[in-house]
């Protein structure tokens, strides 16, 4: 087995690996001081486009951790910076919360309820009838539609919850469109990060608990991939996929050696 504490670089899923809503699961604060004390790149990469870097460097020291903005890369981010890239000035109807509204105004993108180059939809507890409506019709005008990303679901304090495909999965069906999502595992949020960490991918490991998205994010990326029991992923569902992880462990503070004896949301 690879001894995954030699990597120079780590990604590490947020929503199921660092935190059930706001409780900060086992091990965790183990492993981040881990990780400051021997001088690794790290950097969080969530799927969730709700907050941005300052509000998850909040939560986080919250919950007694302090890490710099510069650790968090979000699926808003690379959003915003596909949209920047791919059609620089336009302009898109937004179904999310304030931190995906912000990542595009910081990208130039403007708002437009009239008649918007793009349908973009994310995470959000704001989500409505009337949004719906709005974007169908927005996409059977010609709008292009975007996800931030492919979660179907996610974990919290309070169980699992409906997640960003579960939001735009009916525009997908009114309008017979499909959507392109940003977020892992597409390869462009990879590229990214390993650019971020500044290490290659063979020294760098993906840390996730969900096999759709964390670990082929990582495997299509060339990395090597832990998948922690801590979220939504079981043990008896790994078998349901083509592909396996390098690693599973219990939680993401087993790398280092942490004990979990006693301790809840194992996953096992």
């Amino acid at each position: 087995m690879i001894d995954f504490r030699n990597k120079k670089g780590y990604f590490c899923d947020m929503d199921g690996v660092i935190y059930h809503g706001d409780i900060l699961l086992p091990g965790v604060k183990e492993f981040v001081e881990w990780l400051q004390q021997n001088n690794k790149e790290f950097l969080f990469l969530t799927n969730s486009s709700e907050r941005s870097p300052l509000e998850l460097r909040q939560k986080l020291n919250r919950m007694g951790l302090d890490i710099p903005e510069a650790n968090f890369y979000t699926s808003a981010l690379a959003t915003a910076k596909f949209l920047a890239n791919q059609s620089p000035g336009c302009t898109a109807y937004v179904i999310g919360a304030p931190g995906l509204l912000n990542a595009l105004h910081d990208a130039g993108i403007g708002q437009n309820d009239v008649n918007p180059d793009y349908v973009i939809v994310g995470e959000t507890r704001t989500y409505n009838y009337d949004m719906i409506l709005r974007a169908t019709t927005h996409v059977l005008n010609g709008a292009r539609l975007i996800g931030t990303n492919p979660d179907i679901t996610g974990p919290s304090e309070d169980g699992i919850i409906p997640a960003c495909k579960a939001l735009i999965s009916p525009i997908e069906i009114a309008t017979g469109r499909s959507a392109y999502y940003i977020g892992k595992p597409n390869p462009l949020m990879m590229r990214t990060g390993l650019r971020l960490l500044g290490v290659h991918s063979e020294d760098a490991a993906m840390i996730g608990d969900r096999m759709d998205t964390d670990i082929i994010a990582g495997i299509e990326t060339g990395i090597d991939t832990i998948l922690v029991l801590t979220g939504v992923t079981r043990k008896k569902d790994i078998h349901k996929y083509p592909y396996r992880p390098t690693a599973v462990l219990r939680g993401i503070g087993s790398m280092i050696g942490y004990d979990y004896k006693n301790q809840p949301g194992s996953g096992l």
